[in-house]
């Protein structure tokens, strides 16, 4: 498999993996635009020449857009290796070409959320174990983080207090949502029409900066939906999975 960096200058060219490739689309246009902010701040996106099958998007867990005390180490946003190409070892070519990256910055180790048992659109655990990393922190809806120190008696990464006890004072369906997942910028506008059709309370907030994705009450701020306070689901949903959600 051969693999190559995203950068500004070929970003405008290269699919983005996670999305059809029609730079026309919304969901294409709002992914690279939010890719090509994040470049100066150190993200780093590594595909494979495959047209949408694998790729690793990291960031300096100091820029990422979750809220974690993690100084000095490297946030991995994604890891993503899809149907017919899982089970070749790709996944550990990914990893490994961003632990050898992140050693050579001189960065403490890797962190990136996950769960107990596997979840939609989360790193698997199992992957993450046998890979060595370990459970740094929970938040109260179950959602980890995990770490993978290069060196021992480095600095245990951790949860902001805003994002351990996710919960909200807002009555009705609230999401959080930020672009670096594509697929936000066509959903989320279905969401809103299907709620406003069936007269359901919902109220989308779009997180467009670092800082306040660093301060969300939540751990996952790429897709967070709550109800009445409560968190609910980092799931993305269509109008039929919401209005099931519902009951409708």
């Amino acid at each position: 498999m051969e693999y190559i960096r995203l950068t500004k200058e070929n970003l405008a060219e290269e699919n983005i993996c996670c999305a059809i490739s029609n730079n026309n689309d919304v969901q294409v246009a709002s992914k690279k635009a939010w890719l090509a902010e994040r470049f100066d701040e150190g993200l780093t996106f590594i595909k494979s020449t495959e047209r949408g099958k694998c790729f690793i998007e990291y960031i300096p867990a100091e820029n990422a857009w979750v809220p974690i005390d993690a100084g000095g180490y490297v946030f991995i946003n994604c890891l993503w290796v899809s149907g017919s190409f899982k089970g070749h070892g790709y996944s550990n070519d990914l990893l490994n070409m961003c632990i050898d990256d992140c050693k050579a910055q001189g960065r403490k180790g890797l962190c990136i959320l996950s769960t107990a048992k596997k979840k939609p659109f989360l790193a698997d655990p199992k992957y993450l174990r046998y890979k060595g990393f370990k459970v740094a922190d929970e938040a109260d809806n179950g959602v980890q983080l995990w770490y993978l120190p290069f060196s021992d008696g480095a600095d245990v990464p951790r949860f902001r207090e805003c994002a351990k006890h996710p919960h909200i004072d807002e009555p009705g369906y609230v999401l959080y949502y930020t672009s670096q997942c594509p697929f936000n910028a066509k959903y989320v506008p279905i969401l809103e029409q299907t709620a406003a059709e069936n007269d359901i309370r919902f109220k989308a907030i779009h997180i467009t900066t670092r800082e306040a994705a660093q301060s969300a009450p939540t751990p996952i701020t790429t897709y967070a939906l709550f109800c009445d306070g409560k968190y609910v689901s980092n799931e993305q949903m269509n109008d039929k999975k919401f209005l099931k959600l519902i009951g409708k």
